[in-house]
């Protein structure tokens, strides 16, 4: 007896939606009982690549298999596309999900073929697909379009590598979705953008990230975001440019920042109600000199936004701002001020519960030395609320050394505390940890942990 098909048919559909679409139709000869079972599945997988099938096969079944689809909506659409793939064929394929109700829309570039050329999507795309919930984009050209843009139920947006017509569509684009909760960016050196402006007073999560490359004009890039709703925020941008927060972020939960700003202690002023912090900030000493060029020109920010980015423009770290909220940090150890902003955060989070230090990136070796002057006076947070310390990376200099036996020596609640040493070299590691063991400890109850 086949007991696979005596599932329930809800059970089948779940398992047929985790094949490719061409496995999924092949079930149709399995019996009576499979016949028509394929043309309900509710999430589709399309694969150009699919054991080498000929391009031309794979689009004449992909217009098949969409035709004779009889669910009244498609959960998930999905495209994993090559080199060979025609712009008629998507604009086919556009007017298919927008009859099918596709609520989550997929178009990936297969990652191998890095010579072909990118995709271009049809303006249909976003003219049509008015039931889009999940639209997620890698490796494509978005067409301009003069027809207004409308996502009115997209939640979910995800942006890799592409390229668009220009500043002015990025902003449309956006606010024209006026339910969004989710945006993932990901930017590449030809994307046509010079300042992303995220303007979404309903977005929650955002996520941004633009690598460094050649171009010696880094520093008349950007970000302005202004999104007051926000609970949950990851930027990662290695280029000396520029990122402006408009109006505050008084929800604002989580946040990471991996930046190369000469003014990144502006940008930690808007976010003093965060509860989860992650820091690597490098102090870059080239001023983006484009950066008020930036702000006079190009962007429409209140002349007090523009006065107050003058006066910090200088600063790396946010001075004077209390963290109130903050109870996990993170910070990287890989450049060479990050004993200073360790120390800044530290004095102005006075309910900081836990602490975690570790090199995310490599050093460089023409990078000097991070400096350590103690204190005159003990941060309230190592008095009253830190109770766990993690190292990650440990290497025993005598900075270090100093570090941890001033946070052991002044941690009243401290509990726990793990350190795990940098060195592969056993003798080296037993070194470093007899001299942990003999650093002060400020409560008998402080468990360590050594790696």
């Amino acid at each position: 007896m086949d007991l696979i098909s005596e599932l329930p048919e809800a059970l089948l559909l779940n398992i047929l939606s985790l094949l490719p679409a061409q496995d999924v139709a092949s079930t149709m000869f399995l019996s009576k009982r499979w016949r028509f079972l394929w043309t309900s599945v509710p999430r589709l997988e399309y694969d150009d690549s699919y054991q080498g099938t000929e391009y031309r096969k794979f689009s004449r079944f992909v217009d098949r298999f969409l035709f004779l689809h009889e669910s009244p909506v498609i959960e998930t659409l999905h495209f994993k596309l090559g080199k060979t793939c025609g712009g008629e064929d998507i604009r086919v394929w556009i007017r298919a999900a927008d009859k099918c109700c596709v609520r989550e829309l997929i178009f990936e570039i297969d990652a191998s073929s890095n010579d072909s050329p990118p995709i271009v999507l049809p303006s249909s795309l976003y003219t049509r697909c008015i039931m889009l919930v999940t639209l997620k984009l890698n490796k494509v050209i978005l067409e301009d379009t003069s027809s207004s843009i409308a996502f009115p139920s997209l939640k979910t947006l995800s942006l890799v590598s592409v390229e668009y017509p220009g500043d002015e569509f990025v902003s449309s684009l956006l606010s024209s979705c006026h339910v969004l909760e989710d945006l993932h960016v990901e930017q590449c050196s030809s994307d046509n953008v010079t300042i992303f402006n995220v303007r979404v007073p309903s977005l929650k999560s955002l996520v941004l990230h633009a690598l460094a490359d050649d171009d010696d004009d880094d520093d008349e890039y950007g970000f302005v975001i202004d999104t007051p709703s926000l609970e949950w925020l990851d930027i990662v941008d290695y280029r000396e440019g520029f990122c402006i927060i408009e109006n505050g972020m008084p929800k604002i939960m989580t946040a990471s920042f991996d930046v190369n700003y000469s003014h990144s202690g502006e940008i930690m002023r808007t976010i003093t109600s965060v509860k989860r912090l992650d820091l690597c900030l490098s102090t870059s000493s080239k001023v983006p000199v484009l950066y008020l060029h930036a702000i006079v020109i190009r962007i429409p920010i209140a002349t007090s936004l523009m006065v107050k980015s003058l006066v910090y423009m200088q600063n790396a770290y946010p001075s004077g701002s209390v963290f109130c909220c903050l109870a996990h940090l993170k910070i990287c150890t890989c450049q060479t001020e990050w004993l200073e902003l360790l120390m800044c955060m530290l004095r102005y989070s006075p309910k900081l519960q836990s602490l975690r230090l570790k090199q995310y990136h490599e050093i460089e070796a023409c990078n000097p030395r991070p400096c350590w002057t103690e204190p005159n006076s003990v941060p309230d947070c190592l008095v009253s609320s830190l109770e766990a310390l993690e190292w990650v990376g440990y290497e025993g200099t005598e900075e270090e050394k100093e570090v941890v036996a001033f946070i052991l020596r002044s941690a009243k609640c401290l509990e726990r505390v793990t350190i795990y040493s940098s060195s592969k070299d056993p003798c080296k590691k037993l070194e470093l940890v007899k001299e942990l063991s003999f650093l002060p400890r400020c409560s008998s109850s402080c468990n360590f942990l050594f790696d």
